[in-house]
């Protein structure tokens, strides 16, 4: 009978793990050294997806299922879970999660569903012994995804404005707050970034309240802006300059071109 893939992953990582034979990389690692390179495989893998290359994709979950494997084993060798342990508790968890799918509970509705998903969590959270309705985001996350995290979190508990015209002014005040320090005689840095970190905040609650994720939104203009550099890079270049022998303006000129060659393609 033919090994299945799984069984042949896992005992392909016991040999790189092996004291005797193994590979030295794998065999250095720990818990934490490994943490950048899963950041990283998870990057590529939303890549792979934005890209709709879906080859690349079926590479990058593997090598993301090679991150779990790793964690599983390192804990299985230090006597504190598997990879069995790992899949059972995801399927426990997403049978309980779900009643409406495995225990013949009636939900009205997507509103009603939420709901459910967000008790379960609860009563999981109280399981742990966590206190706090913001325990158990990791720090970790982005910090956009970490601000969205937080204010959905609090929301749900009734701290949140019930209308869109709030959410605004507190981002006008905030810049209001920020320009404040800037024009100080003597700006003092950390209140400058204690005060653009609050705009920010703000800014992903507007986000939040506009249907956005606020970082696929900066990751979305992050990608805009560099689009319509790199043609004014070229623009540039086919004018036979370089950029920094355009002033300012010469350069807003450039750009404004090309955002309306954008929109005129666009329509």
């Amino acid at each position: 009978m033919s090994v299945k893939p799984i069984d042949e992953l896992l005992a392909i990582m016991v040999k790189l793990r092996d004291p005797n034979g193994g590979c030295p990389w794998d065999l250095k690692q720990r818990f934490d050294t490994i943490v950048p390179h899963t950041i990283e495989e998870v990057y590529e893998v939303a890549d792979a997806i934005e890209r709709q290359d879906w080859q690349e994709l079926r590479e990058e979950l593997g090598d993301l299922l090679f991150q779990i494997i790793f964690y599983s084993q390192l804990a299985k060798e230090d006597d504190l879970f598997s990879f069995e342990d790992v899949v059972t508790d995801l399927n426990d968890k997403l049978v309980r999660r779900h009643p409406h799918v495995f225990a013949d509970r009636e939900l009205a509705d997507e509103s009603a569903l939420n709901a459910s998903w967000e008790q379960e969590k609860a009563a999981e959270r109280e399981e742990k012994g966590q206190q706090s309705v913001l325990d158990n985001i990791p720090n970790a996350f982005p910090a956009l995804i970490r601000a969205d995290k937080i204010q959905k979190r609090v929301a749900r508990h009734g701290f949140d404005w019930d209308s869109f015209g709030p959410v605004v002014d507190k981002v006008h005040e905030e810049i209001d707050e920020v320009m404040a320090e800037v024009m100080q005689v003597s700006p003092d840095a950390d209140r400058i970034e204690d005060e653009v970190g609050d705009l920010l905040f703000a800014a992903a609650n507007l986000a939040r309240h506009a249907g956005v994720k606020p970082e696929m939104a900066l990751a979305r203009a992050n990608k805009k802006f560099e689009r319509r550099f790199r043609q004014v890079e070229k623009n540039v270049l086919e004018q036979g300059k370089r950029l920094d022998e355009c002033d300012l303006e010469t350069l807003e000129a450039h750009w404004q071109a090309v955002k309306k060659r954008e929109k005129n393609n666009a329509s």
